[in-house]
């Protein structure tokens, strides 16, 4: 007769895929029951402990876990390779952002060095530390970004997790009725997402189990340069047109018709799930560059920005569906 205990282990196990419970369903039941009198089973339920570890195992055998079938196989490869490029096109924007924030403020005069040194220092002590923060924890995508690339997983995550903290600023100050960092959803929303959605495939694709991350092409080192060199040149060669999205909007275009190019000629050496996880990438990218621009539709004086805004929305609405055919046609020939 089944009793209560084995029932709820059953039910919590149905997490996982069909595909392992048929062949490990019966084992891992007879282990966690083990050594327990009916009495005990009668009146206990699964702890915390076990149900955590049984959702993880769920999560690595829907990615792509050894002798997954093919579909789960497809996915994990696609959810691994769009925390990859999510992560360096993070990285690269950050890392511009900032070099080119610092060269501006220290080549224009005091006047220009001030202003950008009282953006940490003309505020409450709060308020500094959460500027600091805002100004140094987007570099940790670059740390995420070669940490991946070298197989320290751990380092990978911290890094992301961190380098993710400051889109959350907004919300927090305005659950806290604190106005120092204003709350703007329609924009915060989807940049918050186009941060920490990478963070989540990022840990769970990247688990133990995973193949190594690989780039489809290139050197860690020299395709992070490209991009920099790309998203930089945005701004220096189109500064009227440059907002926070700008750069890694460009960035996104310019390597996704890279890859494009790329995998017309070297098809054989495309990674599953690649063109799926950069349509995915692109539709974010797309949903923030909208969110970014709709403040700015009426604005006098601002049809530089919003003339280069549009040409970005359209450029990536035409590659995110260039790439959601190439994704579906990839799935059914695999």
């Amino acid at each position: 007769m089944t009793t209560l205990l084995e029932t709820r282990y059953r039910a919590v196990l149905r997490l996982l895929p069909a595909y392992y419970r048929r062949e490990r369903e019966e084992e891992m039941v007879e282990t966690y029951l083990w050594d327990l009198d009916r009495d005990t089973q009668d009146q206990s339920r699964p702890t915390l402990g076990e149900v955590a570890s049984i959702a993880a195992l769920a999560v690595r055998c829907r990615l792509g876990a050894p002798g997954a079938p093919r579909p789960y196989a497809l996915l994990g490869s696609a959810v691994r390779q769009f925390a990859l490029f999510a992560v360096l096109l993070q990285a690269t924007s950050a890392v511009v952002d900032r070099a080119l924030g610092l060269t501006w403020a220290f080549t224009r005069g005091a006047d220009e060095r001030r202003m950008f040194l009282t953006g940490f220092t003309g505020q409450d002590t709060t308020g500094t530390v959460v500027a600091v923060l805002t100004w140094t924890l987007p570099l940790l995508w670059t740390v995420a970004y070669f940490a991946l690339l070298h197989d320290h997983r751990r380092a990978a995550r911290y890094g992301a997790l961190a380098a993710a903290l400051p889109t959350l600023w907004p919300l927090a100050g305005s659950l806290a009725d604190d106005q120092a960092v204003p709350w703007m959803p329609w924009y915060d929303t989807p940049a918050a997402l186009l941060a920490w959605l990478p963070v989540l495939a990022l840990c769970a694709a990247h688990h133990r189990d995973a193949p190594p991350a690989r780039l489809p092409a290139g050197s860690p080192g020299l395709v992070f340069l490209a991009g920099c060199v790309v998203t930089g040149g945005s701004i220096v060669l189109v500064p009227a047109a440059a907002d926070t999205v700008w750069a890694p909007a460009t960035g996104f275009v310019v390597g996704a018709l890279g890859w494009l190019l790329w995998r017309a000629r070297r098809m054989d050496r495309t990674p599953p799930g690649a063109a799926l996880a950069l349509a995915a990438l692109g539709l974010l990218v797309l949903v923030v560059r909208v969110a970014a621009l709709y403040p700015w539709l009426h604005v006098p004086g601002a049809g530089a920005l919003v003339g280069g805004g549009l040409g970005q929305t359209a450029a990536l609405v035409l590659l995110t569906a260039a790439l959601t055919v190439v994704a579906g046609r990839d799935l059914v020939r695999r």
